[in-house]
Protein backbone atom coordinates (compact mmCIF):
# COMPACT_ATOMS: atom_id res chain seq x y z
CA UNK A 1 0.00 0.00 0.00
CA UNK A 2 1.69 3.14 -0.62
CA UNK A 3 1.05 5.96 1.73
CA UNK A 4 1.10 8.72 -1.11
CA UNK A 5 -2.70 8.20 -1.90
CA UNK A 6 -3.54 8.27 1.65
CA UNK A 7 -4.87 10.33 4.35
CA UNK A 8 -6.69 9.72 8.10
CA UNK A 9 -10.42 11.31 8.37
CA UNK A 10 -10.88 12.45 11.55
CA UNK A 11 -14.74 12.48 12.50
CA UNK A 12 -16.49 14.77 14.77
CA UNK A 13 -14.01 14.06 17.29
CA UNK A 14 -15.83 17.14 19.44
CA UNK A 15 -16.38 18.16 23.39
CA UNK A 16 -19.84 17.57 22.87
CA UNK A 17 -18.97 13.79 22.77
CA UNK A 18 -17.33 13.72 26.00
CA UNK A 19 -18.01 10.37 27.99
CA UNK A 20 -21.60 10.73 30.05
CA UNK A 21 -22.87 13.42 27.72
CA UNK A 22 -26.77 12.74 28.25
CA UNK A 23 -27.90 14.28 24.98
CA UNK A 24 -25.86 11.51 22.98
CA UNK A 25 -27.30 8.14 25.57
CA UNK A 26 -24.70 8.58 28.52
CA UNK A 27 -22.50 6.29 28.62
CA UNK A 28 -20.03 6.01 25.79
CA UNK A 29 -17.88 2.62 24.93
CA UNK A 30 -14.04 3.08 24.55
CA UNK A 31 -12.55 5.25 26.54
CA UNK A 32 -9.06 4.43 25.40
CA UNK A 33 -10.25 6.50 22.28
CA UNK A 34 -8.49 9.64 22.77
CA UNK A 35 -5.12 7.84 23.04
CA UNK A 36 -5.96 5.90 20.09
CA UNK A 37 -6.67 9.11 18.12
CA UNK A 38 -3.81 10.84 19.44
CA UNK A 39 -1.16 7.85 18.12
CA UNK A 40 -2.76 8.04 14.76
CA UNK A 41 -2.66 11.73 14.30
CA UNK A 42 1.65 11.32 15.80
CA UNK A 43 1.65 8.49 13.15
CA UNK A 44 0.63 10.42 10.45
CA UNK A 45 1.90 13.81 11.08
CA UNK A 46 5.53 12.11 11.43
CA UNK A 47 5.32 10.88 7.62
CA UNK A 48 4.02 14.18 6.51
CA UNK A 49 0.90 12.45 5.93
CA UNK A 50 -2.41 14.27 5.56
CA UNK A 51 -5.17 14.25 7.69
CA UNK A 52 -8.45 15.44 7.25
CA UNK A 53 -10.98 16.59 10.16
CA UNK A 54 -14.61 16.72 10.19
CA UNK A 55 -16.23 18.88 12.22
CA UNK A 56 -20.30 18.65 13.16
CA UNK A 57 -22.52 21.58 13.56
CA UNK A 58 -25.60 20.29 14.49
CA UNK A 59 -28.87 22.41 13.54
CA UNK A 60 -30.57 20.92 16.91
CA UNK A 61 -29.97 23.89 19.18
CA UNK A 62 -30.33 21.94 21.80
CA UNK A 63 -27.60 20.06 20.78
CA UNK A 64 -23.96 19.65 22.50
CA UNK A 65 -22.45 19.88 18.60
CA UNK A 66 -24.31 22.99 18.02
CA UNK A 67 -22.05 26.04 17.27
CA UNK A 68 -23.44 27.98 20.10
CA UNK A 69 -22.73 25.18 22.53
CA UNK A 70 -19.03 24.81 24.19
CA UNK A 71 -19.48 21.18 23.43
CA UNK A 72 -18.80 22.15 19.48
CA UNK A 73 -15.16 22.99 19.35
CA UNK A 74 -12.97 19.85 19.18
CA UNK A 75 -11.34 18.15 21.67
CA UNK A 76 -7.41 19.87 21.71
CA UNK A 77 -5.75 17.08 21.37
CA UNK A 78 -7.48 16.35 17.78
CA UNK A 79 -7.18 19.93 16.75
CA UNK A 80 -6.13 20.84 13.18
CA UNK A 81 -2.49 21.54 13.12
CA UNK A 82 -1.71 25.32 12.70
CA UNK A 83 1.35 24.20 10.83
CA UNK A 84 0.19 21.58 8.20
CA UNK A 85 -2.97 23.90 6.88
CA UNK A 86 -2.48 22.20 3.07
CA UNK A 87 -2.43 18.73 5.03
CA UNK A 88 -4.67 18.68 7.68
CA UNK A 89 -8.09 21.06 6.01
CA UNK A 90 -11.03 20.90 8.50
CA UNK A 91 -14.94 19.74 6.83
CA UNK A 92 -18.12 21.51 8.71
CA UNK A 93 -21.16 19.80 8.19
CA UNK A 94 -24.51 20.04 9.71
CA UNK A 95 -25.65 16.22 8.37
CA UNK A 96 -24.26 12.76 9.51
CA UNK A 97 -22.19 12.13 5.94
CA UNK A 98 -18.56 13.99 5.49
CA UNK A 99 -19.26 14.01 1.86
CA UNK A 100 -22.62 16.18 1.87
CA UNK A 101 -22.43 20.20 1.96
CA UNK A 102 -18.77 20.03 1.80
CA UNK A 103 -15.80 19.70 -0.83
CA UNK A 104 -14.14 17.08 0.55
CA UNK A 105 -14.79 13.69 -2.57
CA UNK A 106 -13.27 16.52 -4.88
CA UNK A 107 -10.05 17.62 -2.00
CA UNK A 108 -9.79 13.99 -2.08
CA UNK A 109 -10.02 13.53 -5.84
CA UNK A 110 -7.66 16.82 -6.59
CA UNK A 111 -4.96 14.99 -4.37
CA UNK A 112 -4.70 11.53 -5.85
CA UNK A 113 -6.66 10.33 -2.50
CA UNK A 114 -7.96 6.73 -2.85
CA UNK A 115 -7.43 4.87 0.48
CA UNK A 116 -8.89 6.79 4.03
CA UNK A 117 -8.38 5.66 7.29
CA UNK A 118 -11.42 6.87 9.68
CA UNK A 119 -11.43 7.16 13.05
CA UNK A 120 -13.87 9.44 15.61
CA UNK A 121 -17.32 9.80 16.55
CA UNK A 122 -20.05 8.03 16.51
CA UNK A 123 -19.60 4.42 15.53
CA UNK A 124 -22.76 3.98 14.06
CA UNK A 125 -23.77 7.49 13.52
CA UNK A 126 -21.55 9.72 11.34
CA UNK A 127 -18.54 7.16 11.22
CA UNK A 128 -20.61 4.40 9.85
CA UNK A 129 -22.58 7.06 7.16
CA UNK A 130 -19.40 8.53 5.82
CA UNK A 131 -17.67 5.13 5.88
CA UNK A 132 -20.56 4.04 3.59
CA UNK A 133 -20.81 6.68 0.88
CA UNK A 134 -16.77 6.45 1.00
CA UNK A 135 -17.18 3.18 -0.48
CA UNK A 136 -20.15 3.75 -2.77
CA UNK A 137 -17.87 6.70 -4.16
CA UNK A 138 -14.98 4.49 -5.02
CA UNK A 139 -12.66 4.61 -1.84
CA UNK A 140 -10.47 1.98 -0.45
CA UNK A 141 -12.09 2.40 3.43
CA UNK A 142 -10.13 1.07 6.87
CA UNK A 143 -12.29 2.00 10.29
CA UNK A 144 -9.70 2.18 12.85
CA UNK A 145 -12.39 0.22 15.49
CA UNK A 146 -10.15 0.94 18.45
CA UNK A 147 -10.04 4.72 17.20
CA UNK A 148 -14.07 4.96 17.10
CA UNK A 149 -16.80 5.54 19.75
CA UNK A 150 -20.26 5.34 20.39
CA UNK A 151 -23.55 5.95 23.20
CA UNK A 152 -26.06 3.81 24.55
CA UNK A 153 -29.28 3.37 22.15
CA UNK A 154 -32.96 3.05 23.38
CA UNK A 155 -34.43 0.87 20.10
CA UNK A 156 -37.63 1.08 18.06
CA UNK A 157 -38.42 -1.45 21.46
CA UNK A 158 -37.82 0.60 23.67
CA UNK A 159 -34.86 -1.60 24.89
CA UNK A 160 -31.30 0.04 26.01
CA UNK A 161 -28.57 -1.22 23.94
CA UNK A 162 -24.98 -0.59 25.73
CA UNK A 163 -23.04 1.32 23.69
CA UNK A 164 -20.45 -1.67 23.54
CA UNK A 165 -23.12 -3.57 22.09
CA UNK A 166 -24.03 -0.99 19.57
CA UNK A 167 -20.50 -0.24 18.58
CA UNK A 168 -19.64 -3.76 17.68
CA UNK A 169 -23.28 -3.86 15.55
CA UNK A 170 -21.93 -0.90 13.71
CA UNK A 171 -18.31 -2.24 13.04
CA UNK A 172 -20.20 -5.67 11.82
CA UNK A 173 -22.16 -3.80 9.68
CA UNK A 174 -20.00 -2.31 7.88
CA UNK A 175 -16.62 -4.44 7.82
CA UNK A 176 -16.31 -6.80 4.64
CA UNK A 177 -18.73 -4.44 2.76
CA UNK A 178 -18.24 -1.20 2.73
CA UNK A 179 -14.41 -1.14 4.68
CA UNK A 180 -12.22 -3.39 6.10
CA UNK A 181 -12.03 -2.65 10.22
CA UNK A 182 -8.59 -2.65 11.89
CA UNK A 183 -7.15 -1.68 14.68
CA UNK A 184 -4.58 1.28 15.31
CA UNK A 185 -2.03 -1.03 16.12
CA UNK A 186 -2.30 -2.96 12.30
CA UNK A 187 -2.24 0.97 10.84
CA UNK A 188 1.78 1.62 10.53
CA UNK A 189 1.86 -1.83 9.03
CA UNK A 190 -0.64 -1.35 6.17
CA UNK A 191 1.26 2.05 5.66
CA UNK A 192 4.01 0.27 4.94
CA UNK A 193 7.70 1.58 5.38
Amino acid sequence: MSPTNTVLLVIDVQKGLDDNTSFHGGHRNNPQIEHAISTLLTLFRTRNLPIFHVKHNSRDPSSTLHPSHPGNAIFPFAVPSPSRPIDEPLYEKSVHSAFIGTSLEADLHARGITRLFVCGFTSNMCVNTTVRMAENLGFEVFVVEDACATFDRVGPDGVLRRAEDVHAYAMSDLHGEFCTVIKASDVQGLLGN
